[in-house]
């Protein structure tokens, strides 16, 4: 069966020495724009997790791990990032080369614009303005790899493909990917706290109770930026996905609250104060 993909028209490459990505065939991460690093990933139950932050942008980037085309149908909040439909695995998405890299900056609204992801309230979540708030607080990455034979010759029809000059990424300054070659099956790609509380002592002092949890976040439709695709065929391999990645987003807050985020005791400082108080009185 033959499937379409889209490419970027950036290839970024993973902060050098960062174990910031959950995934095997292709490694999922978000980088937060607005403080400029891409966010620690949490494990807990065979779930991943990272912390947003209400207003912050963000992108998704995914690094492809193997020798062959990738096919990477991406959600955010139950949507598709490209179509805007509820989401399917057997929906359309984005193709990432052997070992390359890609970024995904927002909902794709064209060929060259994108409306920017940006982590905000549930009540402001693109999912749940469009009457589907059952699945925000998750991003999703279905992974497919191509099939690999030689395709029957009806489906060697031409696809759309587009070369769109080289550029510099504006917010990071990482490198731009290469144009695509013009190979028959090859398609290159690139590229919105609370403490938990702890458990009862053998004392009788009672635990404290813990703090109440802060409202949940979403991804909601952001500003219109500059983001060029063009079309490229992809026959996968399966009509199963080879691996399916999920990342759950919420409040750092929350996410100590639910113990997924372990609360970093305070260390004593050896210096607090200039000078030394009187101590109060005893009677």
């Amino acid at each position: 069966m033959k499937r379409t993909g889209i490419a970027l028209g950036l290839c970024l490459a993973l902060a050098a020495g960062q174990a910031l990505a959950a995934g095997t065939l292709a490694d999922v991460s978000v980088y937060d724009r607005a403080s400029g690093r891409i966010l620690p990933v949490y494990e807990q139950g065979g779930r991943w997790y990272v912390a947003g932050r209400t207003g912050s942008e963000y992108e998704l980037r995914i690094r492809n791990n193997t020798a062959g085309d990738l096919l990477a149908v991406v959600s955010v909040d139950g949507v598709n990032v490209v179509t805007g439909e509820t989401a399917s695995t057997s929906q359309g998405g984005y193709v990432v080369g052997a070992w390359q890299s890609m970024s995904i900056q927002g909902w794709r609204k064209s060929m060259d614009r994108v409306a920017a992801f940006y982590f905000t309230e549930h009540s402001d979540a693109y999912a749940t303005r469009t009457g589907r708030p059952n699945d925000v607080g998750v991003i999703g990455v279905a992974v497919f790899k191509r099939k690999t034979e030689e395709p029957p010759a009806q489906l060697e029809q031409p696809m759309l493909r587009e070369d769109f000059p080289r550029r510099q990424d504006r917010y990071d300054g990482e490198s731009p990917s290469q144009r695509s070659k013009p190979s028959s099956g090859a398609a290159e790609g690139a590229g919105n706290s609370m403490d938990r509380a702890p458990g009862a002592a053998a004392s009788a002092e009672p635990a404290p109770a813990p703090r109440a949890m802060e409202k949940s976040i979403g991804t909601g439709h952001g500003r219109s930026q500059t983001s060029q695709v063009r079309y490229v065929s992809f026959e996968r391999e399966s009509d199963m996905p080879n691996e399916v990645i999920a990342l759950n987003y919420d409040t750092r807050s929350n996410l100590v609250a639910r113990g997924i985020i372990p609360q970093q005791p305070r260390e004593p400082n050896p210096f607090p104060a200039r000078f030394v108080r009187d101590p109060p009185r005893r009677w």
